[in-house]
């Protein structure tokens, strides 16, 4: 079966979303020419694919036993779509000037929590300076608190003034007979600071009036000669039990839905904004009126996760940049911010490239600050152990607190803006071609989400160019894509590796489906087994069956104990089958002795020896067809060769090692095998064969002696 080139269609619609999708940038490196392109090792590549993938989502990729839904919560970063209707909006502050509704002072007074040990401390102060900045970060629950300390002061008219008014305008906007004025946010910058001389003009024109102002700044406001108060917010929780106090007014009843699982898990968080401790008690109140069920009650979190998102891409509020940062970090949560932020700006020069065709893009070098980006992403920065080819390195990482946040960002990008999509698919295709596993694994996972929320487009945009590239590397990206994608929920994966599995399909897809059976397959065993016997029966040369038996080695190797009987049973069956059934399960098993980690099948058989399980004839029986069958023999006997080196010291692996060799020498011809093999080995320095080999070489001998002392059949002799 003779390799084809690329798919040309694949190729032309990458051109066509972006022409400069294919261009490198300094440091990338070119690939390799396709003629010395070679399959990344499949133990290798699982391992890389396991230790990269974000903790949530590796939990369903992982093992058999698992799916992408258990005990009714979503795993990982992808939330499947909800269908309930109740939306609960986060407020904004006007950014036009006007008089607050008095039924807005009344109702803020109602649920205001920490009023006696937040607000009345300041309101002395205010009564003599007439004018007080309160600084702290977005959502703290400024804005109310200022509106309750104007209210404090008896300042019942309120007017809200322009936040973009420029400091030195201020006075021009204190008209009318308001007694109380409120600044939500000002605007700030270098260029229009707010000065300690601003607010002595307003001070003057205050007392003139006998009325009084407060002004809130974010943490980042440009301030000159201005003393702030620093804002000390109430907790989620206190905000929560107030404004559901005043909605409830029945402490009984409020106690039952604080008592509520739902109620606890949110209580038990401290990274809820107060406008989402608002929100959720007023989905608590409606759950007790029974105006949403306590299923609708459990989506509410997902809702908020998704206002939040579309806030940050639904405005201009957000810049360009920032939005690359947050799609970046969606793409590499979990990950080391270095790599998130470098990432990011390369999204970033790719939007101004679509915004801007005819355009280099500009990406400035300084100028960002880490702090900030953390707080407008709602994402946590800590120190953490990263998996490299050079080993563990301490890495300062970078999450969003949320976990459904991920998905959300990458799901609103993708189904909410196409305009991003041409830049998106060329930073994909681009991250695919890295040279660092992490940055190729995160393209795969982020294709995944793309899937499981549109199956069409990314199957057609992304998945299946890779998957009929001309290199392997890029194939590898399609499989992980794919088998991610089965974990978090996308539809049809399995028809989809069925058909390019199929003896008809492209080389490179065959391969792309093949690679990936080994990866979902402890999902669905049967299913995977099935479709890699008929790749074995009508596969076309030797080195597509070494990839099938790889494949079939991994699945065999699997960390689940069910998924390993399953297998095992069923590589029996094949030894009865056709032929190529029959090479399939000697080649997948001689692989998997010699290739799995920590010596599996060795463990597996000495623990299902010592405790009488019967999947240790099954392992005795395949022992000794592939040494019998010559075509397998050698590497039989290397892997045990492999074994008996690593026994030199360890004794766990010699008593091992004495509980199997003995059950393999069933013929005179084995016995002399196993004699031979153990008598040829070299010591690890080099200096004759280790003193292990000769006490397993007594062993088998002494095992030998036992039936002819009782008058039996001797296998062998030496």
């Amino acid at each position: 079966m003779s390799e084809q080139p690329g798919d040309k269609s694949a190729e032309s619609s990458q051109d066509d979303t972006d022409p400069a999708a294919d261009r490198q940038e300094p440091g990338n490196g070119e690939h390799a020419d396709a003629e010395e392109d070679r399959p990344q090792d499949p133990w290798a590549a699982r391992r890389e694919l396991y230790e990269h993938v974000p903790a949530s989502v590796g939990g369903s990729l992982v093992g058999g036993a698992q799916t992408g839904v258990t005990g009714g919560s979503v795993v990982g970063d992808v939330v499947l779509g909800t269908k309930v209707e109740h939306h609960y909006r986060f407020g904004a502050a006007t950014h036009a000037s006007g008089n607050i509704p008095a039924a807005e002072l009344d109702h803020l007074a109602e649920v205001f929590a920490g009023y006696e040990t937040l607000v009345h401390p300041l309101r002395d102060r205010l009564r003599e300076e007439r004018v007080l900045v309160l600084s702290g970060a977005p959502f703290t629950g400024r804005r109310s608190a200022a509106l309750m300390l104007l209210r404090s002061i008896d300042a019942s008219r309120v007017r809200a003034i322009d936040p973009n008014t420029r400091p030195t305008a201020l006075t021009d906007e204190m008209n009318g007979d308001s007694l109380g004025y409120l600044i939500s946010d000002l605007v700030t910058d270098r260029d229009n600071p707010l000065r300690d001389i601003d607010l002595w003009a307003v001070q003057d024109t205050l007392r003139k009036k006998d009325a009084y102002m407060v002004i809130t700044v974010d943490l980042f406001a440009t301030l000159r000669g201005v003393a702030v108060v620093e804002w000390q917010p109430s907790s989620p929780q206190a905000v929560l039990r107030s404004h559901l106090h005043a909605r409830v007014q029945d402490p009984r009843k409020e106690n039952g839905l604080l008592s509520l699982p739902i109620s606890r898990e949110f209580l038990g968080r401290d990274d809820h904004q107060l406008r989402e401790a608002a929100s959720f008690a007023e989905a608590l109140a409606a759950h007790a009126d029974g105006r949403i069920t306590y299923e609708e009650l459990v989506d509410v979190g997902p809702i908020l996760v998704r206002d939040q998102v579309q806030e940050w891409f639904g405005t201009d509020e957000t810049t360009l940049r920032d939005k690359a940062f947050l799609i970046s970090l969606a793409a590499f949560d979990e990950a080391a911010y270095a790599l998130t932020a470098e990432l990011s700006d390369s999204l970033w020069g790719q939007f101004q490239r679509t915004e801007d065709a005819g355009k280099e893009p500009r990406v400035g070098i300084f100028g960002t600050s880490i702090t900030k980006r953390l707080r407008l992403a709602r994402a946590v920065e800590y120190w953490q152990e990263e998996h490299t080819e050079w080993g563990p390195v301490l890495q300062r990482m970078a999450r969003f607190e949320e976990r459904r946040a991920a998905g959300e960002v990458l799901r609103e990008v993708w189904t909410s803006h196409p305009s991003a999509r041409p830049a998106l698919l060329a930073w994909l295709r681009k991250l695919a071609k890295d040279g660092r596993p992490l940055v190729r694994t995160r393209a795969a996972v982020t294709a995944a989400v793309l899937a499981e929320t549109d199956l069409p487009s990314a199957m057609a945009l992304l998945i299946e160019g890779w998957a009929k590239s001309k290199l392997y590397r890029d194939c590898l990206v399609a499989a992980n894509a794919l088998a991610t994608a089965y974990a978090v929920g996308a539809p049809n994966i399995p028809q989809i590796l069925r058909s390019w599995c199929d003896g008809e399909a492209e080389p490179r897809t065959r391969w792309t489906a093949i690679r990936a059976y080994a990866l979902v397959g402890p999902h669905m065993p049967d299913e995977a087994l099935e479709a890699l016997a008929e790749a074995a029966r009508t596969g076309g040369d030797e080195k597509e069956a070494q990839h099938i038996a790889e494949s079939t080695a991994l699945l065999l190797s699997d960390e689940s104990v069910p998924v390993r009987r399953r297998v095992l049973g069923r590589l029996l069956e094949l030894l009865q089958d056709e032929p190529s059934g029959r090479r399939l399960a000697l080649h997948a098993f001689v692989l998997a002795g010699t290739r799995a980690d920590s010596r599996l099948l060795l463990r597996w058989y000495a623990e299902a020896a010592t405790s009488g399980v019967e999947d240790a004839q099954k392992l005795i029986l395949l022992w000794q067809t592939a040494l019998a069958d010559l075509r397998y023999t050698t590497d039989a006997l290397k892997g045990l060769a492999g074994w008996v080196l690593e026994a030199d010291g360890d004794p766990q692996v010699e008593r091992q090692l004495t509980l199997l060799l003995p059950t393999l020498a069933v013929s005179p011809e084995d016995g002399k095998r196993l004699d031979y093999m153990l008598g040829t080995l070299c010591a690890r320095r080099g200096d004759g064969p280790p003193a292990v080999a000769g006490r397993l070489m007594a062993v088998l001998r002494g095992a030998a002696a036992a039936p002819a002392a009782e008058g039996r059949e001797v296998p062998y002799h030496h």
